[in-house]
Order: structure tokens, then C-alpha cells, then sequence
């Protein structure tokens, strides 16, 4: 759900409203108003051109204030911005130096996991030895031990003779 959100200042309204359809319509019906009342002699021309003169230099003096004002405010909410800039700026370089390091820490980790497959591969081949070693032992000692038989066996039938 989006915060709400403040009206804006009158300053802003008024601003925001004299750059509208609306103040130019407004604008153009006083104008045409005063001419009118020039026309039909309402009041004189001098008048109706010293007023329309005076509301008109009045009303620009305040709108520029007016502008001024609200370029001030929108700089304030600039620098506002800015600094938060600033910050998520910091904090990317800082998560940047994070990242540096764990792709170290990630390096040094692959490089003991080498190490340690390769002393796996030296254990593979070592045992691979030791079975064949054990095979062959094996074997010899089938071969003595049938030969031992033999003898024994011989030996038996010279005792008999």
C-alpha cells in the first residue's frame, strides 16, 4: 500500500496551477474583461489600463516569489535525494569489496579442493597398489602353502617307505 502522500503547500498549488489550461482561460477572460469594460466605458481607458497594469505587475512579482519558493523546495528535496545517492553509492562499493573477498575466499576454497582431490587420487592409487600387492601375496602364499603340502605329503609317504 503506497504512503499517503501530503497535499502539497498553497505555494505549490498555485504554481502548479498557473501553468494550467485553467490559468490561461482564467488569464485570458480578464483580459478581455478589462478590455470590455474599456469599450463600453465603464471606466476609463487610463483606469482600466493603470489596474490592469497593476494587478499584472503584482501578479508577476508574486509568481516569480512563488517559483522561487518552489525551486527552493524542489532543490531541498534535490539534495535530499542526492545524499541518498551518496549513500547507496557507498554501500554498493562497500558490498563490492564483500564480493571481492568472497571470490578470494571462493579461490582459496577451489585451490584446497584441488589439493584435496589430488590426495584423494594419490589414496585411489596407493590402495589400487596395496590390492594388487595383496592379490600377489595372496597368490604366493596359495602357491607355498600348496607346495608345503606337497612336501608334507611326501614326507608322509617316506615315512610309510
Amino acid at each position: 500500500m503506497p504512503p499517503t502522500q501530503t497535499p502539497p503547500p498553497l505555494v505549490e498549488r498555485i504554481t502548479s496551477w498557473t501553468g494550467s489550461v485553467a490559468s490561461l482561460v482564467a488569464h485570458t477572460v480578464f483580459f478581455v474583461a478589462c478590455g470590455v469594460v474599456g469599450l463600453l466605458g465603464i471606466a476609463s481607458w487610463n483606469t482600466v489600463l493603470l489596474t490592469l497594469t497593476t494587478v499584472v505587475s503584482l501578479e508577476a512579482i508574486y509568481l516569480a516569489i512563488f517559483i522561487q519558493m518552489t525551486m527552493n523546495r524542489q532543490a531541498a528535496s534535490l539534495k535530499n535525494v542526492e545524499e541518498d545517492v551518496d549513500e547507496i553509492q557507498k554501500d554498493i562499493d562497500e558490498i563490492q569489496v564483500d564480493v571481492d573477498e568472497i571470490q578470494e575466499d571462493v579461490g582459496e576454497i577451489q585451490e584446497d579442493v584441488d589439493e584435496i582431490q589430488k590426495d584423494v587420487d594419490e589414496i585411489q592409487e596407493d590402495e589400487e597398489e596395496e590390492i594388487t600387492r595383496d592379490g600377489t601375496q595372496q597368490k604366493m602364499l596359495g602357491e607355498i602353502s600348496s607346495h608345503l603340502q606337497a612336501l608334507m605329503n611326501d614326507i608322509e609317504k617316506l615315512k610309510k617307505v
